[in-house]
């Protein structure tokens, strides 16, 4: 097996796609104004306004950690607390990247089945304590997709959004897989953000086409007062941000974004049908966007990995992911499958 095959690990795995990839080129003739003041920078933050349908502020970092850090920062005080799901990336896989750029507001965990929160037990923890011994609840925090790879319906973005405004709180969504859940629900992005009552969206280039880069979108624009200083100040402002900028235009110019998300959903999809004709395979969650979770046996894991396949399992989750990306063949896919029968035969 060659050093670059395909792997089913993370679509953070993947290459540059070919619009991205142009689009940069196209932005390293010649030079432009620094610091984001260049042609690139502006025309794709109008995209996203055209996009969205609503006037935001754009901001662009190098990766997801800091714009979900950075933009709960802006949304909550030290003495804040921010309430996510038990599997939240932002509370499995980040380091206290949230905590540390809030100065300390505490992450609260809340369960819910296949990754969601609930109006419920958002509810629960914002009515569990009250008094000023408690760190007060100001964000709630979404993934979407989740970590477990289900998409948050309208209804239930509905139903978390008349909790947040019933306590006066603000809603962020991890868009680590945003495009993945556009083209799953075969709605507009507005439709599952700021009519939803979502305020601020970390919106994922890495896993979607790019090389690096996230773009913070503040539906709310008052609450994106001074982010440009809170980016700087975290080591997220590029200098040359027309390579993160340019881009992201040739994502949305193209329509990459979504076509890209539509291949690696569909990929899953396949790979989803071919596992269950597997005897010993059981699907654990609902495959609704590009990740697909199975319970395998452990010598079937480990058969796996001697033969080189990388993939994770979780802690608390069991099991194994498989995440599709933009580049996702089958041929690819008809491999891992043939292997996971010869190691289950």
């Amino acid at each position: 097996m060659s050093n670059n095959a395909e792997q089913f690990a993370s679509d953070n795995y993947s290459g540059i796609c070919p619009e991205a990839l142009e689009y940069m080129l196209q932005a390293n003739l010649g030079s432009a104004p620094a610091y984001g003041n260049d042609e690139w920078t502006q025309k794709a933050a109008d995209y996203f306004r055209e996009l969205f349908e609503i006037d935001c502020e754009v901001f662009f970092t190098f990766n997801g950690t800091a714009a979900n850090s950075l933009s709960l920062a802006a949304l909550c005080q030290s003495y804040h607390s921010v309430i996510c799901h038990e599997t939240a990336h932002i509370e499995t896989d980040e380091c206290g990247a949230p905590e540390f750029a809030s100065n300390g507001s505490k992450l609260l965990l809340a369960p819910g089945e296949n990754g969601k929160l609930t109006a419920q037990s958002i509810e629960s923890i914002v009515t569990k304590r009250t008094d000023i011994h408690f760190p007060k609840p100001k964000v709630i925090s979404i993934t979407q997709s989740t970590e477990l790879g289900t998409v948050y319906t309208i209804e239930e973005l509905w139903q978390i959004k008349e909790i947040a405004q019933k306590y006066q709180l603000k809603v962020h969504m991890d868009g680590a897989r945003f495009a993945n859940a556009v083209a799953a629900m075969n709605k507009s992005p507005a439709e599952i953000t700021w009519k939803s009552g979502v305020d601020v969206l970390c919106f994922c280039g890495t896993k979607n086409g790019m090389a690096l880069g996230e773009a913070i979108i503040f539906f709310n624009r008052k609450l994106a007062e001074d982010f440009d200083y809170r980016c700087k100040q975290a080591g997220q402002l590029a200098s040359k941000m027309r390579f993160i900028s340019a881009p992201w235009l040739g994502l949305l110019e193209t329509g990459a974004w979504l076509k890209n998300a539509r291949h690696a959903n569909q990929c899953a999809e396949y790979l989803e049908n071919q596992l269950l004709q597997i005897d010993g395979v059981e699907i654990m969650f609902p495959r609704e966007a590009n990740a697909v979770f199975v319970k395998l046996p452990e010598q079937v894991i480990q058969n796996l990995k001697d033969k080189h396949w990388q993939f994770y399992t979780f802690i608390g989750v069991g099991g194994v992911r498989f995440m599709c990306s933009w580049n996702t063949t089958k041929a690819r896919m008809d491999e891992l499958i043939k292997d996971v029968q010869e190691a289950i035969a």
